[in-house]
């Protein structure tokens, strides 16, 4: 039977507790299995019957059986070959898990259909969450959808309408807090332990990961089980790569595949507290107090996850870079152009931190990787229109025309 287990002390609590951190030393949880009922659970062949999507892994979920799923038919996002873009950095197999293809728009759906049935098995008619966009978005759409009140807390400053404007439609009452992320969830944690009626459903709860370690699980169920060698993935408040690496020690435990790639780790320069600490091989990390960059989804100085992050980066051996924001826009604009997929910024960090590894030769020209990008370009339209040429104005003429195009006047045949 499934448990939640303190990632320090190991102090266990029920499936069906409700505590986001440990009581005993107050670190965070994480779900642990039966590895034999794990095991006899994969046996079964009909969940590989079931559509790529979060439920068809339904057997690995710390979720009832009879309990009924609050699902938008998240997952089952594209794994795709991308030969331009590698051609143009100097990678052989490359493949691009473009995660904006959810629900929402983004990765966090994975986790919040999970995390929201969760709430609903417990008996919880609110949920909460601080966020710079993504979240907010999904969790908003969640609530909406299991029929329960929604209350997302917001940071200050710059917010991308495409992200805000969702949560907003979505009917979740939105409090915009003077201050950084990291203080508008101080403040999220302290409703939720005040008032016990409020369920807290940012990456802190265990529950939102396991849906979120379906993405690793999908990546080899594309690969025909075969992991590749790495898998980037941007980070901000660090929950995504260590579900991810959790999905795949799973697998891998479970046979299902046979060796486990790098986790590699990117953050934007202003906002690397993860990435920092593993270039200085440090245990520890030094919050960033006032973080900026253009990748507001990853604009997050003091990540809850960052000891998970942390470990699924040295337990697979993989590495951590910075990029800055030009970098980020450049190849934002590179994926746009070469392979027809428009991410937002933060998702685009992933590729451009692959480009620079290979430039540092960390990583060799023939390793199969997978850059993971987690939101639709969509969610912050105003920085792809920045970067853009704007409509050219032309009168409605077809010689104008031809001009706009520096097209030549065909003469025209008798």
């Amino acid at each position: 039977m499934a448990h939640q287990d303190c990632i320090n002390c190991k102090t266990t609590y029920g499936i069906d507790e409700v505590v986001y951190f440990c009581k005993k030393c107050g670190d965070i949880l994480e779900i642990k299995f039966d590895p034999n009922e794990l095991a006899e659970n994969a046996k079964a062949i009909e969940w590989k019957t079931i559509p790529l999507s979060v439920w068809r892994y339904r057997p690995f979920m710390p979720i009832h059986e009879s309990t009924r799923l609050v699902t938008l038919g998240e997952g089952g996002t594209g794994l795709h070959r991308s030969e331009r873009l590698g051609a143009e950095l100097g990678i052989q197999n490359l493949y691009i898990k473009n995660e904006g293809e959810n629900p929402t728009g983004s990765f966090k759906d994975r986790g919040m259909t999970v995390g929201v049935t969760k709430a609903v098995e417990l008996g919880a008619r609110h949920v909460i969450c601080a966020s710079t966009g993504n979240t907010s978005a999904s969790l908003a759409a969640y609530a909406a959808r299991a029929g329960i009140r929604c209350t997302v807390l917001i940071p200050s400053g710059k917010i991308a309408y495409g992200k805000l404007s969702q949560a907003m439609i979505h009917g979740a009452k939105v409090l915009q807090v003077r201050g950084n992320f990291d203080e508008a969830l101080e403040f999220v944690f302290k409703l939720s332990e005040k008032h016990r009626d409020i369920y807290l459903l940012n990456s802190i709860n265990p529950f939102r990961v396991e849906g979120q370690k379906s993405l690793g699980y999908e990546i080899c169920d594309q690969l025909n089980y075969e992991a590749p060698d790495r898998i980037i993935i941007p980070v901000g408040n660090a929950g995504n790569i260590s579900a991810v690496w959790k999905g795949l020690t799973e697998f891998y435990q479970l046979g299902l595949i046979k060796k486990l790639p790098k986790m590699t780790g990117i953050q934007a320069q202003g906002s690397a507290p993860i990435a920092q600490a593993i270039q200085t091989d440090s245990d520890q990390i030094i919050p960033v107090q006032n973080p900026e960059t253009i990748a507001t989804a990853i604009r997050i100085g003091a990540p809850v996850s960052w000891k998970k992050a942390i470990n699924a980066i040295r337990e697979s051996h993989g590495t951590a870079e910075i990029v800055t924001d030009d970098e980020i826009l450049d190849a934002q604009k590179t994926l746009a152009r070469i392979e027809g997929i428009f991410v937002e910024p933060a998702s685009a960090s992933s590729i451009a931190g692959l480009k620079k590894l290979i430039k540092k030769g960390v990583v060799a020209n023939d390793e199969k990787v997978v850059c993971i990008t987690t939101g639709h370009g969509l969610k912050d339209p105003d920085t792809a229109i920045k970067q853009s040429d704007e409509p050219i104005e032309v009168d409605a003429d077809i010689g104008a025309i031809e001009a706009a195009l520096g097209l030549k006047k065909a003469i025209l045949a008798r």
